[in-house]
């Protein structure tokens, strides 16, 4: 009789263990999104808007410009922000990142004060709006860098030397305007 209860026993508890391996394996492998906390969503949101904000301005810098400096940088930050916007939009697929990522009214603003502009004027423009939005963009990533979700964490600090390369490029090419 006790040798009936102990294998009863241990049927049972092998049934349970086998039962929550399988419910473990499953949430693993069903796709479920994980949250992420609200300043890593709010860092992910606004490092998504400042990089198709870049790339809509330097794509206008690409067909307006006649400085091959300006025209060089703008390619260069399309190239570079479609990259980080890229693996951004892969990251917050992975999240419960819900929402349509847009450039907010203030950049389309300014955007469309851009495309009004030609020559000289447009690249004084352009440039200036560069440094401006870098120098937020790199204040973002420096607190970033400090975020407690560890995939934007790496992200912030691979990406931060890229935007500061921006900046300063922005700067120098700026400088150089007459």
């Amino acid at each position: 009789m006790k040798r009936s209860i102990y294998h009863a026993l241990v049927l049972v508890l092998m049934f349970l263990f086998i039962q929550a391996c399988t419910n473990n394996n499953s949430a693993k492998n069903s796709g479920k999104k994980v949250q992420i906390d609200s300043i890593s969503s709010k860092f992910l949101k606004n490092a998504i808007e400042g990089g198709l904000t870049e790339i809509k301005a330097s794509e206008l810098a690409a067909s307006h410009s006649q400085n091959k400096r300006v025209t060089f940088l703008a390619k260069m930050m399309v190239a570079d922000h479609n990259k980080a916007g890229d693996i951004l939009k892969k990251i917050e697929a992975n999240n419960a990142i819900t929402g349509k990522d847009a450039i907010s009214a203030a950049h389309n603003q300014t955007i469309e004060e851009l495309s009004k502009k030609s020559g000289i004027d447009f690249d004084k423009a352009y440039l200036q709006a560069m440094i401006k939005d870098h120098e937020n963009a790199v204040l973002l990533f420096i607190n970033a860098t400090q975020i407690k979700d560890s995939t934007l964490r790496v992200f912030a600090k691979k990406t931060l030397p890229v935007i500061q390369m921006h900046l300063d490029s922005a700067r120098v090419i700026n400088k150089d305007i007459k």
